[in-house]
């Protein structure tokens, strides 16, 4: 096994050298070349380029578990190569290191696990990338969201989770922060990562409406199969905390 220190040895060289080129490539470019050349001295070596390098360590520290035969197999394949490219291409815009640590997880499962193909794994990637990280711990309650659930993950994220009530004589900062709960919810499940469950009315069995969106009244959501899927490939799907 290697000596995973090598790897921040290893980031300010290349990242270095990537940004020089960059820049000189960006001064070429007629009027507001100089001016991108300052965004991208400034700006990229602190935030895309180190965003990468931080990932690129990540995803080595984990490929280091890997059976060599397993790794060296792949590496030669499109799919993978393909993958491994739309992983360093969303790790460029990561904000977090539990964002690069998702990436990261999908993509070493996309090479060993039974369960996915690299194409599978490539069209998850793309799905985790339309969620944020806030939906991604909205995703993870619908894995227990029961009273009894996971309360150490629950008290974590309080912040995120705690439900937010709406009501005539609130306040617009909590309407707004209402609405905002209620988006990510509704954005998980136009993705089909959660489902939705509706109001019925207990004597004639019909769904409730809504009097003034004409919707059906939803009163909860519950994880679907692929949100569960979701969260086993980026390493919430078990004993995670």
């Amino acid at each position: 096994m290697r000596d995973h220190n090598e790897n921040n040895e290893l980031r300010p060289n290349w990242v270095d050298y990537s940004v020089s080129g960059i820049r000189g490539g960006v001064n070429l470019v007629p009027i507001v070349g100089p001016f991108l050349a300052e965004i991208v001295g400034e700006t990229i070596p602190n935030q895309r380029l180190d965003r990468i390098a931080k990932f690129a360590a990540e995803l080595d520290r984990r490929l280091n578990y890997v059976e060599v035969f397993v790794l060296d197999n792949q590496l030669e394949n499109e799919e993978f190569a393909d993958l491994i490219e739309e992983g360093f291409r969303q790790a460029s815009r990561s904000l977090s290191d539990e964002r690069r640590s998702y990436i990261a997880s999908l993509i070493v499962n996309g090479l060993t696990s039974d369960r996915i193909e690299f194409s599978e794994a490539k069209h998850l990637l793309r799905m985790l990338s339309e969620i944020n990280d806030i939906e991604v711990v909205w995703l993870r309650y619908f894995r227990e969201p029961t009273i009894e659930g996971d309360e150490q993950f629950r008290d974590s994220h309080k912040k995120v989770l705690e439900p937010v009530t709406a009501l005539v004589s609130s306040t617009q900062e909590t309407r707004d922060k209402h609405a905002l709960q209620e988006s990510y919810q509704e954005h998980l499940a136009q993705l089909g990562l959660i489902v939705r469950e509706y109001e019925t009315d207990m004597h004639t069995g019909f769904p409730e409406f809504d009097r003034f969106s004409g919707a059906m009244k939803v009163s909860g959501y519950y994880l679907s199969g692929l949100g569960s899927l979701l969260l086993r490939e980026i390493g919430l799907g078990g004993t995670d905390g």
